[in-house]
């Protein structure tokens, strides 16, 4: 039986530059998903709309007693419908495309489910009373959605692996620092929770861990994230045609310091609004950086091999979409 994507693509073939566009939609958006729910935080609106999925028992808008708070709220609610554009983007161009590749197609469908997942989990944030554990699941939730739309994004875009193989060295490293990366977000997610934070009332609840040593621990694993890093960068330099590998984590080093610089600064001078908000993109850039460089140190991990010259689409197109101008 034939589905409705199945049916499209017998007559319609979207082209690769569609699907770049697409998945790269799908990345920027899954970032501006992570600064709305910091401007969110920081404004204190996490229950600017007391009710999910409506915003005030009947009524999906904010009403005007709900103030600029519940504004702000329904807007970072809007933002998921943007999100779902973007990833339906993703989705509908990896399935027309004339070669199809079934792993592009469920990593962005995994997308989809992901940010299901995250929209239900923002709906139990708010049942909840924002309890900072469920806060940090939210938060997880939105890493993930991250993690999947940086493998898609680089699996829309790599058409071949690489004549030589990066040596066991730099991909063992790379791999130990994408570990010690997500250890520094969830223990991340621990300091938010634990401490004091822009934006919140005493009426929020905290996890009731020791803020000092819960920082103590996130800047230690900072360390040591940074120190691999510096040690990849290294290793790649003694390593032939690893040009882009190298600038990438060169790239991402220099994305280590400034999150350490502002982690640091916002800590000495009272936790302002504004840097924790760009401290939690810091986060976002931080975990794609994360993957970006283990992409790029082992190149072939997640790409599409080139295809042969002589291969054919699996099924007759009558239609082709052409590809954008931009």
């Amino acid at each position: 039986m034939n589905t409705p994507f199945g049916w499209l693509a017998q007559r319609i073939t979207l082209t690769p530059r569609a699907l770049r566009w697409g998945t790269t939609a799908a990345l920027v958006v899954s970032i501006l998903i992570v600064l709305g729910g910091g401007v969110v935080r920081v404004t204190g609106s996490g229950l600017g709309c007391p009710t999910w999925p409506s915003c005030e028992g009947t009524s999906i808008a904010p009403i005007p007693a709900l103030g600029i708070q519940g504004i702000i709220e329904f807007a970072n609610r809007l933002l998921t419908t943007v999100l779902v554009v973007a990833v339906g983007w993703a989705i509908v161009a990896a399935r027309l495309q004339a070669h199809r590749d079934r792993m592009l197609t469920r990593l962005a469908w995994s997308m989809f489910w992901l940010v299901v997942a995250n929209a239900v989990a923002g709906g139990i944030t708010v049942l909840a009373k924002l309890n900072p554990w469920v806060v940090a699941l939210h938060f997880l939730l939105a890493m993930g959605l991250l993690a999947t739309a940086t493998l898609t994004w680089h699996r829309a875009r790599w058409r071949g692996t690489p004549g030589v193989a990066t040596p066991a060295g730099p991909r063992s490293i790379a791999r130990t620092l994408l570990g010690l990366t997500a250890a520094l977000v969830v223990v991340g997610t621990l300091v938010s929770g634990s401490g004091p934070h822009s934006g919140d009332s005493i009426a929020v609840p905290r996890m009731g861990l020791n803020w000092t040593s819960v920082v103590m621990v996130h800047a230690a694993i900072a360390v040591l994230v940074i120190a691999m890093t510096i040690a990849l960068f290294l290793a790649l330099r003694r390593t032939p045609d690893a040009t882009m590998a190298r600038r990438t984590t060169l790239v991402f080093l220099a994305v280590l310091l400034a999150q350490g610089l502002l982690g640091t600064v916002q800590s000495l001078i009272g936790i302002p609004a504004v840097l924790v908000a760009l401290h939690l993109v810091g986060a976002a850039l931080v975990w794609v950086g994360a993957i970006r460089v283990l992409l790029d140190v082992e190149p072939g991990l997640f790409a599409l091999r080139k295809l042969p010259a002589d291969a054919q689409p699996a099924q007759s197109v009558s239609r082709t979409i052409a590809e954008p101008s931009l």
